[in-house]
């Protein structure tokens, strides 16, 4: 019998499931769910206009998709989701270049770990305008094309499950992450009047450089033992429900959160 830590899932081949379909998903330089959501479209026939705030990342990622799969098929702007007017540009830009938008993934977000009675007004402010104001800011300006549009669309916002479970020195990411929680759900009501989706999920632990890089081996650790498979989820495996929430397999889920975690009850 295989232990539980022994538990490895297997790359899922795409499907075919978003074909033709045109992308903007933020945050998405890297190996991080941003990145793995990319690449996981492209593999299921979409178009994708990625960003992000890192400019250097942003155009590695696009060479490096364009190669893979087809210049005409991946474009890049950065992207700094704080800012109204580079969400402005960024949807202008997707919207030319595909002739219309169909998705947008907001997965650009901010941590840190800081004890409340230690936290700065800065540290505060600064992850809520990047992982609750940027995507509220997004997902304005993707709700008002798909009401222009008058063909619908799809929004997945990236939340947390910190934004349900409580976890010390994440004080400012819990409290942003319940709140893209709470838009998801209001949003989604909304949107429905123009027949458009608003879904979220909420990761538990999925392990990527950058993460490794602002986060302690005592806290990853600590976190790793409270999942199920005794191990982190990889990127794609987010970014496969991702893809779930955006295919038309989902067509009759709107305002819904999904955890994507294996943590104990």
């Amino acid at each position: 019998m295989i232990g539980v830590e022994e538990f490895r899932a297997e790359y899922v081949p795409g499907h075919g499931l978003l074909a033709g379909r045109g992308a903007v998903i933020t945050a998405a330089a890297g190996a991080g769910i941003g990145g793995a959501t990319a690449r996981r479209f492209l593999e299921e026939g979409a178009r994708v206009v990625i960003s992000d705030a890192h400019i250097r990342r942003l155009k590695e990622s696009e060479r490096a998709l364009a190669d893979e799969f087809g210049a005409d098929r991946v474009h890049a702007l950065p992207c700094d989701v704080t800012d109204e007017t580079q969400v402005q540009a960024l949807f202008a830009f997707a919207a030319e270049a595909y002739d219309g938008l169909d998705i947008v993934i907001n997965n650009a977000g901010l941590g840190g770990t800081s004890e409340l009675v230690d936290m700065t007004d800065e540290a505060w402010s600064k992850v809520m305008d990047v992982t609750l104001n940027g995507t509220f800011r997004c997902t304005r300006a993707a709700l008002r094309a798909f009401r222009d549009s008058g063909r619908g669309g799809i929004v997945v916002n990236n939340a947390s499950v910190v934004g349900w479970r409580a976890q010390t020195g994440q004080a400012h990411y819990a409290a942003a992450k319940a709140g893209v929680m709470a838009l998801t759900r209001c949003a989604a009501l909304e949107a429905a009047q123009f027949g458009a989706r608003v879904n979220a999920v909420a990761p538990s632990l999925a392990l990527h450089p950058h993460l490794a890089k602002v986060t302690s081996e005592e806290i990853l650790a600590d976190l790793t033992r409270k999942e199920a498979f005794g191990r982190h989820a990889e990127p794609w495996e987010v970014a496969n429900v991702i893809v779930f929430l955006a295919s038309r397999y989902s067509s009759y889920m709107t305002g819904e959160v999904v955890s994507v975690s294996s943590q104990r009850a």
